[in-house]
């Protein structure tokens, strides 16, 4: 599956001075969720919006495409080129990880299980997980639309995952963001920021889930 041209033809028509903006609010707003962590874990960094924007000291952003992530990775970020599945991370070192719109692209449930596991050895006793990702319950008619969505998860079976690797579930939200950048997500500051600070409108327009989890 040739991702590269996957994604270009996903996002061309998204904004992407939006886009880094939706991120860097979702990045003030999760740093504060997870208790202001000062040495944060992006394990599948992407176009490294989030850890890009995530007000910690010490950032790491794991990714497969070198190219890719390096032509958007600021330059205070720590890269790590590969699998996080394999990759030769810390242990105990992290302060938090944030997983976004990545758990639906493994194959299995036993893919999901092992990865959780591995993020769990490179916290710190006491550090946070982050899980951002569509929910099949309110998606089901979009979720097979996206070429790479193959394993089928909800925030019930999230959370199951979570304790199954030694996580203490702290919070869980069945809905938290629309699906896309395309869907019904404010797209100004200000709209953002209180759309974050509303959890009664996540209900309307939330087809993500977001959990919380404690090592």
């Amino acid at each position: 599956m040739d991702l590269d041209r996957i994604y270009a033809y996903r996002f061309r028509d998204v904004d992407h001075a939006k886009r880094n903006m939706v991120w860097g609010e979702l990045a003030l707003f999760l740093h504060e969720r997870l208790k202001r962590p000062q040495v944060m874990l992006d394990p599948a960094a992407g176009m490294c919006e989030f850890i890009n924007a995530a007000p910690a000291k010490e950032k790491w952003a794991v990714d497969l495409n070198e190219p890719f992530v390096r032509a958007h990775a600021n330059k205070d970020l720590r890269i790590v080129i590969g699998d996080t599945r394999t990759a030769d991370l810390p242990k105990n070192h992290f302060d938090a990880v944030f997983v976004s719109n990545f758990l639906e692209h493994l194959h299995t449930q036993e893919e999901v299980a092992d990865f959780l596991a591995k993020l769990h050895s490179h916290l710190k006793p006491g550090g946070r997980i982050a899980v951002m990702g569509p929910n099949f319950k309110y998606v089901f008619r979009e979720y097979f639309d996206f070429a790479d969505h193959t394993v089928v998860l909800s925030e019930l079976g999230v959370a199951e995952h979570l304790y199954g690797a030694g996580f203490e579930v702290e919070v869980i939200h069945p809905r938290f963001l629309p699906l896309s950048f395309r869907g019904g997500l404010p797209v100004n500051r200000f709209l953002v920021r209180a759309y974050l600070a509303m959890p009664w409108a996540w209900r309307f327009f939330g087809k993500q889930f977001l959990l919380i989890g404690r090592k």
